[in-house]
Protein backbone atom coordinates (compact mmCIF):
# COMPACT_ATOMS: atom_id res chain seq x y z
CA UNK A 1 0.00 0.00 0.00
CA UNK A 2 1.38 3.44 -0.92
CA UNK A 3 1.32 6.22 1.70
CA UNK A 4 1.54 9.90 0.85
CA UNK A 5 1.75 13.15 2.76
CA UNK A 6 -0.48 15.97 1.54
CA UNK A 7 1.22 18.87 -0.22
CA UNK A 8 1.92 21.73 2.17
CA UNK A 9 2.46 19.37 5.11
CA UNK A 10 5.79 18.38 6.64
CA UNK A 11 5.67 16.66 10.03
CA UNK A 12 8.57 16.87 12.52
CA UNK A 13 9.07 15.27 15.94
CA UNK A 14 11.04 16.15 19.11
CA UNK A 15 11.02 19.79 18.15
CA UNK A 16 11.29 23.19 19.82
CA UNK A 17 8.98 25.70 18.13
CA UNK A 18 9.69 29.43 17.79
CA UNK A 19 6.60 31.45 16.85
CA UNK A 20 6.28 34.96 15.46
CA UNK A 21 2.97 36.75 14.93
CA UNK A 22 3.29 39.39 12.23
CA UNK A 23 0.95 41.01 9.74
CA UNK A 24 -2.02 39.29 11.34
CA UNK A 25 -0.55 35.85 10.61
CA UNK A 26 1.36 33.21 12.58
CA UNK A 27 4.71 31.87 11.42
CA UNK A 28 6.73 29.11 13.09
CA UNK A 29 10.14 27.49 12.69
CA UNK A 30 11.22 24.06 13.91
CA UNK A 31 14.38 23.98 16.05
CA UNK A 32 16.31 21.39 18.00
CA UNK A 33 15.51 21.33 21.75
CA UNK A 34 17.86 23.44 23.93
CA UNK A 35 19.50 25.09 20.91
CA UNK A 36 17.42 28.29 20.66
CA UNK A 37 18.70 29.74 23.95
CA UNK A 38 22.28 28.72 23.04
CA UNK A 39 21.93 30.60 19.74
CA UNK A 40 20.51 33.70 21.42
CA UNK A 41 23.32 33.64 23.99
CA UNK A 42 25.84 33.30 21.11
CA UNK A 43 27.08 29.96 22.47
CA UNK A 44 25.88 28.16 19.33
CA UNK A 45 26.85 29.86 16.06
CA UNK A 46 26.04 27.18 13.47
CA UNK A 47 22.47 27.83 12.30
CA UNK A 48 22.17 24.25 11.01
CA UNK A 49 22.70 23.02 14.58
CA UNK A 50 19.69 25.11 15.62
CA UNK A 51 17.16 24.67 12.79
CA UNK A 52 15.73 21.26 11.94
CA UNK A 53 14.73 22.68 8.56
CA UNK A 54 14.79 26.08 6.83
CA UNK A 55 11.07 25.70 6.07
CA UNK A 56 8.64 28.28 7.47
CA UNK A 57 5.47 26.82 8.96
CA UNK A 58 2.04 28.11 9.88
CA UNK A 59 1.77 25.25 12.36
CA UNK A 60 4.77 23.01 13.06
CA UNK A 61 2.85 20.38 15.05
CA UNK A 62 0.40 19.86 12.17
CA UNK A 63 3.14 20.14 9.55
CA UNK A 64 1.39 23.03 7.77
CA UNK A 65 3.85 25.00 5.64
CA UNK A 66 3.49 28.77 5.11
CA UNK A 67 2.56 29.99 1.63
CA UNK A 68 5.17 31.89 -0.37
CA UNK A 69 2.74 34.71 -1.14
CA UNK A 70 2.14 35.23 2.62
CA UNK A 71 5.90 35.34 3.26
CA UNK A 72 6.41 37.95 0.53
CA UNK A 73 3.51 40.05 1.78
CA UNK A 74 4.56 40.03 5.47
CA UNK A 75 8.38 39.84 5.29
CA UNK A 76 8.95 41.45 1.88
CA UNK A 77 10.81 38.33 0.70
CA UNK A 78 10.29 34.60 0.30
CA UNK A 79 13.93 33.84 1.19
CA UNK A 80 13.18 31.22 3.84
CA UNK A 81 16.68 31.00 5.49
CA UNK A 82 16.61 34.81 5.89
CA UNK A 83 13.09 34.73 7.39
CA UNK A 84 14.14 31.89 9.73
CA UNK A 85 16.79 34.19 11.22
CA UNK A 86 14.18 36.94 11.77
CA UNK A 87 11.82 34.52 13.52
CA UNK A 88 14.68 33.04 15.58
CA UNK A 89 15.68 36.53 16.73
CA UNK A 90 12.24 38.05 17.42
CA UNK A 91 9.94 35.07 17.91
CA UNK A 92 8.72 33.48 21.12
CA UNK A 93 10.03 30.05 22.09
CA UNK A 94 7.07 27.76 22.76
CA UNK A 95 7.71 25.66 25.87
CA UNK A 96 5.62 23.91 28.50
CA UNK A 97 5.18 25.59 31.88
CA UNK A 98 7.51 23.02 33.46
CA UNK A 99 10.18 23.58 30.79
CA UNK A 100 9.81 27.37 31.07
CA UNK A 101 10.26 27.24 34.85
CA UNK A 102 13.38 25.04 34.53
CA UNK A 103 14.79 27.33 31.83
CA UNK A 104 14.23 30.48 33.92
CA UNK A 105 15.78 28.85 37.00
CA UNK A 106 18.82 27.82 34.98
CA UNK A 107 19.22 31.31 33.49
CA UNK A 108 18.82 32.90 36.94
CA UNK A 109 21.69 30.73 38.20
CA UNK A 110 23.82 31.50 35.12
CA UNK A 111 23.29 35.26 35.58
CA UNK A 112 24.27 35.03 39.26
CA UNK A 113 27.37 32.99 38.31
CA UNK A 114 28.41 35.65 35.77
CA UNK A 115 27.94 38.45 38.33
CA UNK A 116 29.95 36.49 40.91
CA UNK A 117 32.71 35.94 38.35
CA UNK A 118 32.90 39.61 37.30
CA UNK A 119 32.52 41.41 40.64
CA UNK A 120 33.99 41.88 44.09
CA UNK A 121 33.26 43.57 47.40
CA UNK A 122 35.30 46.79 46.96
CA UNK A 123 36.20 46.85 50.69
CA UNK A 124 37.82 43.40 50.69
CA UNK A 125 38.41 42.81 46.96
CA UNK A 126 36.95 39.33 47.34
CA UNK A 127 34.25 37.84 45.06
CA UNK A 128 30.78 37.12 46.41
CA UNK A 129 29.49 33.54 46.29
CA UNK A 130 26.91 32.64 43.65
CA UNK A 131 24.41 31.84 46.44
CA UNK A 132 24.84 35.31 47.93
CA UNK A 133 24.36 36.96 44.51
CA UNK A 134 21.21 34.88 43.96
CA UNK A 135 19.84 36.09 47.31
CA UNK A 136 20.62 39.72 46.37
CA UNK A 137 18.88 39.23 43.00
CA UNK A 138 15.79 37.90 44.80
CA UNK A 139 15.87 40.94 47.12
CA UNK A 140 15.86 43.09 43.96
CA UNK A 141 12.90 41.04 42.62
CA UNK A 142 14.99 40.62 39.47
CA UNK A 143 12.98 39.05 36.67
CA UNK A 144 14.80 36.90 34.07
CA UNK A 145 14.12 37.77 30.43
CA UNK A 146 14.47 34.57 28.35
CA UNK A 147 15.04 36.52 25.10
CA UNK A 148 18.08 38.43 26.45
CA UNK A 149 21.55 36.95 26.90
CA UNK A 150 22.80 36.05 30.38
CA UNK A 151 25.74 38.46 29.93
CA UNK A 152 23.42 41.41 29.14
CA UNK A 153 21.26 40.58 32.16
CA UNK A 154 24.30 40.12 34.43
CA UNK A 155 25.41 43.67 33.56
CA UNK A 156 21.89 44.90 34.34
CA UNK A 157 22.00 43.10 37.73
CA UNK A 158 25.36 44.72 38.56
CA UNK A 159 23.91 48.14 37.68
CA UNK A 160 20.81 47.58 39.84
CA UNK A 161 22.81 46.22 42.79
CA UNK A 162 25.02 49.33 42.74
CA UNK A 163 22.12 51.77 42.34
CA UNK A 164 20.03 50.23 45.13
CA UNK A 165 23.07 49.49 47.36
CA UNK A 166 21.59 46.04 48.03
CA UNK A 167 25.18 44.88 48.54
CA UNK A 168 28.48 46.74 48.23
CA UNK A 169 29.69 45.64 44.79
CA UNK A 170 31.88 46.71 41.89
CA UNK A 171 33.37 45.17 38.76
CA UNK A 172 36.68 43.39 39.49
CA UNK A 173 39.41 45.62 38.10
CA UNK A 174 41.81 44.66 35.30
CA UNK A 175 45.54 45.17 35.76
CA UNK A 176 47.24 46.45 32.58
CA UNK A 177 50.73 47.63 31.66
CA UNK A 178 51.09 50.50 29.19
CA UNK A 179 54.33 51.52 27.48
CA UNK A 180 54.47 54.82 25.54
CA UNK A 181 57.45 56.34 23.66
CA UNK A 182 58.95 59.29 25.57
CA UNK A 183 57.71 62.16 23.41
CA UNK A 184 54.06 61.01 23.70
CA UNK A 185 54.37 60.03 27.35
CA UNK A 186 53.26 63.16 29.22
CA UNK A 187 50.17 63.74 27.08
CA UNK A 188 49.05 60.10 27.40
CA UNK A 189 49.91 59.84 31.12
CA UNK A 190 47.50 62.62 32.16
CA UNK A 191 44.65 61.06 30.18
CA UNK A 192 45.36 57.57 31.56
CA UNK A 193 45.31 58.81 35.16
CA UNK A 194 41.77 60.11 34.66
CA UNK A 195 40.62 56.68 33.44
CA UNK A 196 42.55 54.54 35.94
CA UNK A 197 41.00 53.40 39.22
CA UNK A 198 44.51 53.17 40.64
CA UNK A 199 48.07 53.76 39.38
CA UNK A 200 50.28 50.99 40.79
CA UNK A 201 53.55 51.79 38.98
CA UNK A 202 54.82 54.74 36.98
CA UNK A 203 58.26 55.06 35.41
CA UNK A 204 59.62 57.59 32.88
CA UNK A 205 63.07 56.50 31.73
CA UNK A 206 63.07 57.36 28.88
CA UNK A 207 59.72 55.83 27.84
CA UNK A 208 56.61 56.00 29.98
CA UNK A 209 55.69 52.70 31.60
CA UNK A 210 52.61 52.48 33.80
CA UNK A 211 50.82 49.63 35.56
CA UNK A 212 47.24 50.60 36.34
CA UNK A 213 44.00 49.07 37.59
CA UNK A 214 40.96 49.87 35.44
CA UNK A 215 37.28 49.04 35.25
CA UNK A 216 36.82 46.52 32.38
CA UNK A 217 34.28 48.93 30.89
CA UNK A 218 37.12 51.45 30.27
CA UNK A 219 39.45 48.99 28.55
CA UNK A 220 38.40 49.74 24.97
CA UNK A 221 38.62 53.50 25.58
CA UNK A 222 42.17 53.12 26.96
CA UNK A 223 43.20 50.86 24.09
CA UNK A 224 41.86 53.37 21.54
CA UNK A 225 43.56 56.24 23.40
CA UNK A 226 46.99 54.56 23.39
CA UNK A 227 46.69 53.63 19.71
CA UNK A 228 45.53 57.07 18.59
CA UNK A 229 47.81 59.28 20.70
CA UNK A 230 50.95 57.27 19.88
CA UNK A 231 50.01 56.53 16.24
CA UNK A 232 50.32 52.82 16.99
CA UNK A 233 53.72 53.02 18.71
CA UNK A 234 52.38 52.51 22.24
CA UNK A 235 51.90 49.07 23.76
CA UNK A 236 49.16 47.76 26.03
CA UNK A 237 49.49 44.44 27.89
CA UNK A 238 46.82 42.78 30.06
CA UNK A 239 48.59 41.47 33.16
CA UNK A 240 45.44 40.08 34.80
CA UNK A 241 41.78 40.17 33.81
CA UNK A 242 40.68 40.29 37.47
CA UNK A 243 42.53 41.77 40.43
CA UNK A 244 40.97 39.84 43.33
CA UNK A 245 41.87 38.44 46.74
CA UNK A 246 41.65 34.67 47.12
CA UNK A 247 38.59 33.24 48.90
CA UNK A 248 34.90 34.11 48.76
CA UNK A 249 33.27 37.08 50.45
CA UNK A 250 30.87 36.10 53.21
CA UNK A 251 28.22 38.28 54.87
Amino acid sequence: MAYFQPTGQKRLTNVAVVRLKKGGKRFEIACYPNKVVSWRNKVETDIDEVLQTHTIFVNVSKGEVAKNEDLKKVFGTDNQPEICLQILKKGELQVSEKERHAQLESMFRDIATTVSDKCVNPKTNRPYTVTLIEKAMKDLHFSVKPNKSTKQQALEVIKQLKETETIDIQRALMRIRITVPGKDGKKVKDKLKKLAAKVEEEDFSPDLEMVILVDPGCFREIDDLVRADTKGRGQLEVISLKDIEEGDEML
